[in-house]
Formats: C-alpha cells, structure tokens, sequence
C-alpha cells in the first residue's frame, strides 16, 4: 500500500527532509511539531505553556488536512527539554483530549529543533 504524504499551506514549512504527516491506509502518522507560527515559519514567544498550545493546533491543522482530529489519536510522543515543565504541558495538553485519553509517552531530550521546549508527534486511526 503506497504512502500518501500530508501537507497543509497553513503551517510553517518543515525545517528537514520530511512531510509534515504521512497516510499508511487508515492511519496517520504526523511528524514531530513544534511551536512555529505558521506566518513566520518561527518559533513563538513564550514558555512551555504556549508553546504546547501552538504545538498542539499544529497538529489539529495537519490532521485536518488528512481529515482526521485530535479525538482521532491514538498515541501521542511529547518531547521536552526539561522534565520540570511536564506539569504545566500537561495543562493544555488536557484541554486538547479527552477520554479515552490516547497512549502517551513523554520523555526529556537534550534539545529540539529552533530551540522549541516541546515537540508532539502523533498516530491517528
């Protein structure tokens, strides 16, 4: 079964090699989203919070070009720079989803493109 690439002209263009999210069949995987304004191509002001927010609309945006929603996720991969703010993107992440809450995993990494404190990746069915 081909791959289908998923893109919209309402992000930011990718800063890599990638598609924004691909379709495999019913599935669709989004690559990893940071904070970037979609007008700038930057990454936004502010802390983890508002970050998080426009990660998270981001990935709304792509979805939705795949004809997809965050209730359509399954599984969600958070990337931090430091634990310590798991709290507080925890906050808006729970405004995105509700339960069934997909499968989550969130680790801490040394850093993340544009020097983003968070980045999401998805899996929609």
């Amino acid at each position: 079964m081909p791959v289908t690439p998923i893109t919209s002209d309402r992000l930011a263009k990718p800063v890599g090699p990638f598609s924004p999210a691909v379709r495999d069949g019913d599935r669709v995987y989004t690559s990893g989203q940071v904070a970037q304004d979609p007008a700038t191509g930057k990454l936004i002001a502010g802390g983890v919070a508002a970050q998080t927010e426009q990660t998270l609309n981001n990935l709304a945006v792509i979805l939705s070009a795949a004809d997809k929603s965050l209730g359509d996720v399954v599984k969600v991969n958070v990337y931090l720079t430091d634990i310590r703010d798991f709290a507080e993107m925890n906050d808006v992440y729970a405004r995105h989803f509700a339960p069934p809450y997909p499968a989550r995993t969130t680790v801490a990494v040394a850093a993340l493109p544009l020097g983003a404190q968070v980045e999401m990746e998805t899996i929609a069915g």
